[in-house]
């Protein structure tokens, strides 16, 4: 199993779609929650699962929620989340972490 950690502004994008998804609906927050945590161990478990989409960043999407988290593996094998993307923003705000 490989770390995950993450960076500051994907752990801002995190809490910032939980607080949304809560706001939206009581609960809901808690459940996108559980499929953060539930695609963070699939990546933790293969990392090499998910594609590469730009450069050496690798996209895990979240069931049932318009999310990915996009990550790289580094050298000593620890997966580093760069963002907490929804599907209809402009890719270039994380690409411009790679």
């Amino acid at each position: 199993m490989c770390s995950v950690i993450f960076t500051q502004p994907a752990r801002a994008e995190l809490i910032d779609a939980l607080d949304w998804y809560e706001n939206e609906a009581p609960g809901l927050g808690r459940r996108f929650r559980m499929a953060v945590d539930a695609v963070i161990e699939r990546m933790s478990a293969n990392p090499r699962q998910f594609h590469v989409v730009y450069k050496s960043i690798r996209r895990a999407l979240l069931r049932r929620f318009p999310y990915a988290l996009m990550f790289v593996i580094e050298v000593d094998g620890t997966l580093t989340v760069i963002a907490c993307f929804h599907a209809s923003r402009d890719p270039v705000h994380w690409q411009k972490r790679a």
